[in-house]
């Protein structure tokens, strides 16, 4: 279906090749059976005159695990689903009709996000190609820093310069520290000229920032600038002080006379008898807040490491919402998470690749992608509770109701964002953001879905955002053992999709969502596959059958073929070959520290904090990373944990080595023959922890393994592999 013949603002079209995965995934599920009868039928191995049925026992729960797991990741294979978008016909029919658009952008400490970084995101989802009296963009400082505050005073001046130039020479993308980073001198004279003023304009604006930054306070003097800045004469702390509003652009005009988007700050109420719901709690001040000034019935939050890296992004989204057939049905529009600083061969897997090119794209195919907390557009009213109504459609006719925002109105919005204004309220519940969970993105978009709204997922290329991924080991892990431990609360809460989205949502939705939820106690298994099998070889116990038999079939089925169709598929999205291997470490590293440590924190009900990723990188750690070269140097229990294991899998191939050795040639053939899968997957595990084992014993740079960690590492292995053998 071309454009000129579509009749909706959107297509969607299946994915091809699903009857030949549906033929593999067939074969995989056959395997996967006859491994289970296997372990049923078969006797427990016996050594040194004892069953070992523990072990045999935890293979086969810990094979049932995986198995069931598979058949989740199939939800999201097989169907997916991928959208195009008619933004010409947006234009043609509803040009005049555009809604107001309100946009979120979110930090929270001027410290690990500099002020900088800020403001160059904002100015970008400014500088849309979108009418500006239709624009508002709302920063929400968490930090309540004047620092921030002051950045984007300068960001309101710079924007009068920038957005005229953006408009002018159809710049992309439209954040100036990503523009000027990527861009040459133009060859054109007034193109040049133009360029030439607008890049020295930048540089002071980035001086004066990063001065004050530095100082860390703003000087006297600059305070004189903007009366905004006698709100922080009272200011007490980051969590304890009054809620802080100012109006920096009120649909003023640029340097060539046109509008410029409203600009305003927040700094909702923070204080120490009160929980602040961290980044949920300020996303409802910011719906709360905007209702007052702008009330955009189309919401987009972004984080303030995530730049607009297209201008046609919001006209874009808004084909699905304006789509005269489909468009009542969709609550939110869904972008990928994309991040320009991933390395050539994705050194810590932080892409998302098969998440984005192929996860996302399945759960569309259910009825839409999760919310992931930024990149995201969705209707102002699904976010306040409005259940799915076939009946109701939205009046996108602009008005100017909201064209000014008297200053009388000032104390009533400061009241909207104190720190008691929900008390005895539905929001946090059934209105905004749900509250009580680190992944407050996920929850609230499970229960939008649960009251019948679908979602879109929008994977057009150029990549709509762009943001910062982590840079060391450690990062990448505490992220994701956020993630794991958010999605696990989620599993056992009244939220779990398990029950909340039963009869409510697709099955397959519900599958996908459980694919999430379940990340951390898949670790449990893998910590067993990964050291039970390689501890085996040290006493020769098999627990796999012997590649003369007929049972090795099917396992050697699985390793081959499962392997095979992760590699292709990492391929196909976009990946290399290293970067699928690095992939498999990062895989593994996860799953045995990670998601680990996220279920016995849930366990034992640890206090859980919301950590934000510092996005300030040493020159030191940045020249490594460039050079993939992998950053362990912090000792933490994640770190100990991943380095035990892998030091305990190079222990138990040394001992194999030393074993067969010793061995004459007969009886080491019959060995291997026996232990053949044992071989294989420590061997795997030794080869994918070279880098590790390089940190550990070779690398002589900060990035290496502490050696506090080595120590521990080594030590632990040996004990547990000796406790073993002398079982």
């Amino acid at each position: 279906m071309d454009e000129e013949n579509s009749s909706g603002l959107f297509e969607t079209h299946r994915g091809k090749g699903r009857k030949i995965h549906r033929l593999y995934a067939t074969t995989v599920l056959v395997s996967i059976v006859w491994i289970w009868v296997y372990r049923a039928m078969q006797k427990p191995p016996v050594y040194g005159g004892r069953s070992w049925w523990w072990m045999w026992m935890g293979m086969f729960v810990a094979e049932i695990w995986f198995g069931l797991y598979w058949l989740l990741t199939q939800s999201v294979r097989w169907d997916p689903t991928y959208r195009r978008t008619f933004k010409q016909k947006l234009s043609l029919r509803y040009e005049n009709k555009l809604p107001r658009v309100d946009i979120f952008v979110c930090t929270a400490d001027p410290k690990i996000e500099p002020p900088m970084m800020v403001v160059s995101t904002v100015l970008s989802v400014m500088a849309y190609d979108y009418p500006p009296e239709n624009l508002s963009v709302y920063l929400s400082d968490d930090g309540g820093s004047e620092l921030t505050f002051y950045a984007l005073t300068q960001a309101a001046v710079f924007s009068k310069h920038w957005l005229p130039y953006c408009r002018n020479y159809k710049v992309e993308p439209r954040s100036p520290v990503a523009y000027f980073r990527s861009t040459s001198q133009p060859s054109d004279a007034k193109h040049d000229h133009d360029y030439t003023i607008v890049k020295k304009l930048f540089e002071e604006m980035k001086d004066r920032i990063e001065n004050v930054t530095k100082n860390g306070r703003v000087p006297d003097g600059l305070r004189l600038e903007h009366e905004g800045f006698a709100e922080w004469d009272s200011f007490t702390s980051s969590r304890d002080h009054d809620a802080i509003v100012q109006i920096l652009l009120d649909h003023n005009q640029d340097a060539e006379g046109h509008k410029l988007p409203k600009l305003v700050y927040l700094a909702r109420e923070k204080r120490p008898e009160h929980f602040h719901n961290f980044k949920a709690g300020a996303m409802n001040a910011l719906i709360r807040v905007s209702s007052k000034i702008s009330n955009g019935p189309i919401i987009l939050n972004v984080d303030c490491d995530m730049y607009s890296n297209r201008s046609d992004t919001v006209r874009d989204a808004l084909c699905f919402f304006m789509d005269e057939e489909k468009g009542h049905e969709i609550g939110f529009v869904q972008y990928p998470q994309c991040f320009e600083n991933i390395t050539k061969n994705d050194v810590y897997g932080g892409s998302l690749r098969v998440i984005n090119e192929v996860d996302f794209h399945g759960l569309d195919g259910n009825g839409g992608p999760l919310y992931v907390g930024t990149g995201c557009f969705h209707r102002r009213d699904i976010l306040l509770g409005k259940s799915f109504d076939a009946k109701s459609r939205i009046d996108w006719k602009t008005d100017n109701d909201h064209e000014k925002t008297p200053e009388n109105t000032i104390k009533e919005i400061k009241s909207l964002a104190s720190c008691t204004f929900e008390i005895g309220t539905e929001w946090g519940k059934e209105m905004g953001l749900k509250y009580g969970c680190p992944v407050e993105d996920v929850i609230t978009g499970l229960s939008i879905h649960c009251r019948g709204w679908k979602s879109v997922y929008n994977n057009a290329k150029p990549e709509a955002f762009l943001g910062v991924a982590a840079t060391t080991l450690d990062q990448t892990l505490v992220q994701h053992k956020r993630w794991s431990e958010g999605d696990l609360l989620i599993l056992i809460s009244k939220y779990s999709p398990a029950w909340y989205g039963l009869g409510k949502v697709n099955p397959g939705l519900i599958m996908g969502y459980m694919m999430y939820c379940l990340w951390s106690p898949s670790s449990v298994p893998t910590v067993f596959y990964s050291i039970v099998p390689s501890l085996c070889l040290l006493k020769g116990i098999p627990l796999f059958p012997t590649v003369t038999s007929g049972w090795f079939l099917p396992f050697a089925y699985l390793i081959v073929s499962i392997t095979a169709y992760d590699y292709l598929e990492f391929l196909w999205s976009g990946g290399t070959t290293r970067g699928w291997w690095n992939g498999r470490r990062i895989w593994l590293y996860k799953r045995t520290s990670s998601y680990l440590f996220a279920l016995l924190d849930t366990i034992l009900g640890s206090d859980l904090s919301f950590v934000i990723s510092s996005k300030v990188i040493d020159n030191d750690v940045q020249e490594r990373y460039e050079k993939e070269m992998i950053e362990f140097g912090v000792s933490s229990p994640l770190s100990t944990t991943v380095a035990t294991i892998s030091m305990l899998n190079l222990v138990c191939f040394f001992g194999l080595v030393i074993k067969s050795g010793l061995m004459d040639s007969e009886t080491r053939r019959m060995y291997y023959e026996t232990m053949a899968i044992h071989v294989a997957l420590c061997g795997a595990f030794v080869v994918l922890n070279i880098p590790l084992y390089l940190a550990l014993f070779v690398r002589k740079d900060k990035g290496k393994i502490p050696n506090s960690v080595a120590v521990k590492s080594v030590f632990l292995a040996l004990f547990i592999s000796t406790i073993f053998y002398f079982l």
